[in-house]
């Protein structure tokens, strides 16, 4: 591979917030999601960290990839940790996103201090009947038509779909969500089905030395909240369950989110 071709196939949107010389915290969102699924906690963690936002390939404003494959993304990440000079950092993840910051974990532990899931389905059993929206939008037939048609305000729904309260949809986050093709976000959910199904992410976790905090909703529609006691069993670690709070602890609790993630992330430099 070509240097041009390998720094292409890394290429990703990254932005940065807060102080330079700051602890730095790399924040991962979930399928199909963008770096601005964040935003309502940016101004509390800016506070405290250098925030590295970063929209997976396929994603938000970074162009496609050949493989979405989980340990694949996590090697792009890398990337732009090494390229940006950047480690060990305290590495979030929302959703899925949780697995690449796994995989980083995995490949690469020298670059991650602690991590942080967040909504982070740990198997495949843990997996609820998905809400309708979803299933019209992200299924055959309709999915791959209606996904080019979508409005502001569908959008909205399909995000409000996994909330348990009303929440307010950042402008950038629907902007950026049209950025994301059917096919990325199709094939991105397939690959993370199989990274979970190949191992369960408490499983991966509990091979690893570093501390974990996983944040879920108590009243999460995507992933059975009571799936978040799996994670008892990796060392180290520490769970919270927020009552009231869907598959969107960002959004619809960012203040009590970003409350945890700091006291977490200021006990493990």
């Amino acid at each position: 591979m070509s240097k041009y071709e390998f720094e292409r196939s890394h290429r990703m949107h990254v932005v940065h917030n807060g102080p330079r010389q700051a602890p730095p915290l790399l924040l991962i969102h979930g399928s199909g999601a963008s770096g601005a699924s964040w935003s309502p906690m940016v101004p509390e963690l800016a506070g405290h960290h250098h925030l590295i936002r970063v929209d997976l390939p396929g994603c938000g404003q970074s162009p496609p990839a050949p493989s979405y494959e989980v340990p694949d993304q996590a090697v792009r990440v890398a990337a732009v940790l090494d390229g940006l000079g950047l480690g060990p950092v305290a590495a979030v993840g929302h959703s899925s996103g949780g697995y690449v910051a796994t995989a980083l974990a995995e490949q690469r532990p020298d670059l991650v201090r602690s991590l942080v899931l967040i909504s982070t389905g740990p198997s495949p059993d843990a997996l609820l009947p998905q809400p309708f929206i979803l299933r019209v939008l992200l299924g055959p037939p309709l999915g791959p038509l209606l996904w080019s048609r979508r409005s502001d305000a569908m959008i909205r729904r399909g995000l409000s779909a996994t909330a348990a309260r009303p929440v307010q949809i950042p402008d950038d986050m629907v902007a950026e969500l049209r950025g994301t093709s059917y096919r990325a976000f199709r094939t991105t959910l397939r690959r993370n089905s199989a990274y979970i199904a190949e191992r369960s992410v408490p499983e991966r976790l509990a091979a690893l030395q570093v501390p974990v905090m996983v944040i879920f909703g108590a009243a999460d529609p995507r992933w059975e909240p009571s799936s978040a006691h799996q994670y008892d069993a990796v060392p180290s670690s520490r769970v919270e369950l927020l009552p009231g709070v869907g598959h969107l602890p960002m959004l619809e609790a960012p203040e009590t989110t970003s409350e945890l993630l700091l006291g977490f992330t200021g006990t493990c430099h």
